[in-house]
């Protein structure tokens, strides 16, 4: 019996070992691939060779597209951590640190420094976590494993780019998904939106401060910043409240009572999306916020609603402003990550949603959710993915 037992462990890793030398030889193949678009982007072939020639597969990057903590930690959840008390901190010495340059690069990027900064400490811990992955041999791998997204094999090309222009190879390391330095750049974005702050040479986001807090500038203005336009803003629904639009100008939000609850008065100008990350409540007591323009140019540098949010709250917060003024009730009992996906299946099915089945509820979905609540008599359509809408849908 312990020798059947044996010869099958061996028969198992002789198995395996065949499997892992097919898919070396297939990923082989493929970085190989990607020398033509290498070529159509005037990378010569000694660049690619020195890069292309020592690559192996990282197979520690399988699954890793689907888990990002963005999008699968709970909004509460992700917020207090991104802006928890030791970053705020942080932040706020940072902010200090770095006063002078801050004040010119909002005066030429017209960002405020606390946004400037709190993206810095998101995306690296202010440098204090830019990882430590060769960026090509990442990039490949997830091209390879993710041949549905063509964009890791474009940013493996860009990083090619980079090597062209002058920059370190041993610069070129950072997160499992290809980002870089201090803002966590991929390669095209470094390529887009990198500056220096003061001398010539690459922008050197790896090591200068300064250089990294103005290219993070440079990104959001060219992704269009409003200036002086928070991106969230607290408010609290007003009597009388219709629930006929989530989504309208700022004039019209100030036209139907809304405030923010600092007591200022709403900007003028722009677009502006009610949400509600608890979903309405019967006495209007609910956290509430209108998402601006500027939230949406948050997502230009990470795709996520947690992130947006997390970020201008910690912005928020390095400013000293106070922000989540309202009780944030937690949810009992949770949507899976099966039901998400079933209330857009649902939300497709009646005809309100035409994106991707993935579970991720951003303004798309929200919005979808709100149109079905108002064709449902729904009499607070708030876009809430509650397990109310879940059932509904179901009996549609």
């Amino acid at each position: 019996m312990n020798r059947r037992r044996i010869l099958a462990s061996l028969l198992l890793c002789a198995l395996a070992l065949k499997a892992r030398a097919q898919e070396a030889g297939e990923f082989g193949k493929f970085v190989e691939s990607l020398r033509a678009p290498a070529r159509d982007a005037g990378v010569p072939d000694a660049i690619f060779d020195s890069v292309a020639s020592s690559l192996a597969l990282d197979p520690s990057l399988t699954g890793k597209r689907a888990s990002q903590g963005e999008f699968v930690v709970p909004l509460k959840t992700y917020v207090e951590g991104a802006a928890n008390p030791v970053r705020v901190a942080k932040g706020q010495a940072m902010r200090d640190k770095f006063s002078a340059p801050l004040r010119q690069i909002a005066k030429k990027y017209g960002v405020a420094p606390e946004i400037v900064v709190a993206l810095w400490g998101m995306e690296s811990d202010f440098g204090a976590s830019r990882g430590d992955r060769d960026i090509f041999r990442a990039l490949a791998t997830l091209a390879f494993l993710h041949r549905d997204n063509p964009v890791y094999a474009q940013e493996f090309v860009a990083g090619l780019a980079l090597l062209q222009k002058g920059v370190a190879r041993e610069k070129l390391r950072g997160s499992w998904a290809g980002a870089m330095g201090d803002p966590q750049f991929m390669p095209s974005a470094y390529l887009k939106y990198a500056v220096r702050f003061t001398g010539d040479g690459p922008p050197e986001i790896w090591s200068s401060g300064p250089d990294s807090l103005a290219s993070i500038g440079n990104f959001l203005k060219q992704s269009g910043w409003r200036p002086g336009l928070k991106p969230v803003i607290e408010t609290r629904v007003p009597a009388g409240f219709d629930y006929a639009t989530l989504r309208q100008d700022l004039a019209g939000w100030a036209r139907a009572g809304f405030k923010p609850l600092d007591g200022a008065a709403l900007p003028q100008g722009g677009e502006a999306m009610l949400f509600f990350p608890a979903g309405a409540q019967a006495n209007n007591s609910a956290p509430a916020f209108l998402l601006s323009e500027n939230f949406f140019v948050l997502k230009a540098y990470n795709f996520s609603d947690s992130y947006a949010f997390g970020a201008a709250t910690l912005a928020e917060k390095i400013a000293g402003r106070p922000v989540l003024r309202e009780n944030w009730p937690a949810e009992a009992q949770p949507l899976t990550q099966a039901e998400r996906e079933a209330i857009q299946r649902g939300l497709s099915a009646a005809g309100f949603y035409d994106g991707k089945i993935d579970g991720r509820f951003g303004p798309v979905t929200r919005l979808a959710i709100h149109a079905f609540q108002r064709k449902a008599g729904i009499a607070k359509a708030d876009g809430y993915p509650s397990r109310a809408v879940l059932e509904a849908l179901r009996r549609n």
